[in-house]
């Protein structure tokens, strides 16, 4: 048995022990959907490891990520639904399939030779929409970015970014002229997506640019509230002309 074969067996092990007679009370207590907030949190941390480059804190979180599938695989062995064993098998039996290039005779050479064919493979498997299997729990940029994607694979796309923009800029007028908080809505809906729409055709991904433009926000709006604790300014004492200023400060500063 090689190292990982061992390491997963015991990893199955332990969340047996937990879940059986004299384990864990709050483990036995679970669901599958109680554990929902728990496998959404974890694969955030891991993506949080993916972009600090933290190689350390990534092994971690993606091991605390595996405990999650692990678990609910556990808890549908016990209503006797699959095991792990099953999961394994049908992801190994999907890539084989996926990858009829690598597994089998078929030549592809590129990677865009790969998505060319890759709905294909997936209509086979039953998919008979081309944007079925996206998940409407995903997060709305990256599920915007994913729908465009697949339309663009069979011809349904800008041929370049400048139609996109003039997309946007139409969304943004529509958005002005709403005069209920419906269309407002409903607009501001549009203005996001066919701004997701800019960004993947100017090669951004949205979710990634956004995060970043976050975490600048976080890092100038800290440097405000450090600057005025040290000047023993209150926030909430001053005007939005003096916290502008401060802004273009920590501008400067490169935060």
């Amino acid at each position: 048995m090689s190292k990982n074969s061992e390491a997963l067996e015991e990893l199955i092990a332990i969340m047996d022990r937990l879940l059986g007679e004299g384990g864990c009370p709050w483990d036995r207590e679970q669901t599958h959907e109680s554990l929902i907030r728990y496998l959404i949190e974890e694969t955030y941390e891991v993506i949080d490891a993916i972009n600090k480059a933290d190689m350390d804190e990534l092994a971690t979180e993606l091991g605390d990520l595996l405990l999650q599938i692990v678990f609910h695989a556990a808890l549908a062995e016990r209503a006797g639904h699959f095991d792990f064993a099953e999961v394994a098998r049908r992801v190994s039996r999907k890539m084989v399939d996926r990858h009829p290039h690598v597994f089998g005779t078929m030549q592809l050479n590129t990677a865009d030779d790969v998505l060319e064919k890759w709905e294909g493979f997936k209509k086979k498997e039953g998919k008979k929409y081309l944007l079925e299997g996206i998940p409407q729990g995903l997060p709305a940029l990256m599920r915007a970015e994913k729908m465009q994607e697949k339309a663009a694979r069979v011809g349904f796309d800008w041929p370049d970014a400048h139609g996109a923009l003039a997309k946007f800029q139409e969304e943004v007028e529509e958005l002005v002229r709403a005069e209920n908080q419906a269309d407002k809505f409903e607009e501001t809906g549009d203005l996001l997506f066919a701004l997701v729409n800019i960004a993947r055709l100017e090669g951004v991904e949205p979710e990634q640019a956004l995060q970043a433009s976050n975490n600048k926000f976080a890092r100038r709006f800290h440097y405000i509230e450090q600057k005025l604790e040290d000047a023993g300014i209150k926030i909430d004492e001053t005007n939005l002309e003096e916290l502008d200023l401060i802004w273009e400060e920590a501008k400067t500063k490169g935060l």
